[in-house]
């Protein structure tokens, strides 16, 4: 549970940050990381566009170097953009100095006023500086799609047994859950099984726009 669903603990060491959207509100939240991927991005947009949904993809900036039309078709299907870094790369891994500069390359490929760290975690001067020019979103449900150790049909229960009002959940449009077949199998059932248990698929405001006040940190 502690990866599914982050704790208290975990939560508080990034008080600004945004684990969780109106707890009163039954809608949830779909984030997808790690993209554009040619081999998975367009699938996932496909199967969004069928069911009518808006999410938002918490982008790698090298990957957008790299596929810059898969970036586009993102753009285009009018779906939110987050930065997450240029190379995936890890905050504690990293001087304050070199992490923020590697998030402000992949800024310049995206513009956006949304960050995800990768892997989930950023030193305490990286997180004090990133959250004066962004919204730090967080997840309060990651679903392990990328995981080699669970199959398909653990991701799908992962969402049904944690999901609640206002959850932000976390798949990722990456190769790793793309090639352990886990994003074909969880995602597609994952949106039916919220659908029929009533959530409203929303996507985060956009600038200029008003963030709820109850959001959760």
């Amino acid at each position: 549970m502690i990866i599914e669903q982050p704790p208290k603990f975990f939560r508080a060491l990034y008080p600004q940050a945004i684990f969780r959207m109106n707890p009163n509100e039954k809608a949830v939240y779909l984030t997808f990381d790690d993209g554009p991927i040619p081999e998975v991005t367009p699938w996932v947009l496909q199967l969004l566009e069928e069911h009518g949904i808006k999410a938002t993809f918490f982008m790698v900036g090298d990957n957008i170097r790299k596929y810059p039309e898969v970036f586009q078709q993102v753009v285009e299907a009018g779906h939110r953009i987050g930065n997450h870094t240029f190379n995936h790369i890890r905050g504690f891994e990293y001087s304050a100095t070199d992490y923020l500069k590697n998030t402000d390359q992949a800024n310049q490929t995206m513009d956006t006023d949304l960050f995800r760290p990768p892997h989930g975690h950023m030193g305490f001067r990286q997180y004090h500086t990133l959250k004066q020019y962004y919204r730090i979103i967080m997840w309060d449900l990651v679903t392990r799609d990328y995981s080699k150790k669970i199959r398909g049909p653990q991701v799908l229960a992962n969402v049904k047994k944690y999901v609640r009002n206002g959850s932000i959940i976390t798949f990722h449009d990456s190769l790793k859950s793309w090639k352990n077949g886990n994003l074909q199998f969880a995602l597609p059932r994952a949106i039916e099984y919220l659908k029929a248990e009533g959530y409203e698929f929303k996507c985060f405001p956009t600038p200029g726009q008003a963030w709820p006040s109850d959001s959760k940190k």
